[in-house]
């Protein structure tokens, strides 16, 4: 994999196809990657103290690396 953290991608297949983003993340033993602003997903989070509200939080899911191309 020559992806490294840092590189600027552009994801070639799937839902987000032709987004392009940074590389925050490289998960080398199962082949992902996460990059910023794609493949957001919301969260349902419960509240974890007394008197504290629950909230619906963003997160980015890893992507494969075979989907995303490094950006010249």
């Amino acid at each position: 994999m020559n992806i490294k953290k840092g590189d600027k991608v552009t994801v070639i297949t799937g839902k987000d196809k032709g987004k392009s983003g940074k590389v925050t993340l490289v998960l080398r033993k199962i082949n992902k990657v996460i990059v910023d602003g794609v493949a957001i997903v919301k969260k349902h989070a419960k509240p974890t103290r007394r008197g504290e509200k629950g909230s619906i939080v963003e997160k980015s899911l890893p992507i494969d690396a075979s989907n995303v191309r490094l950006e010249k």
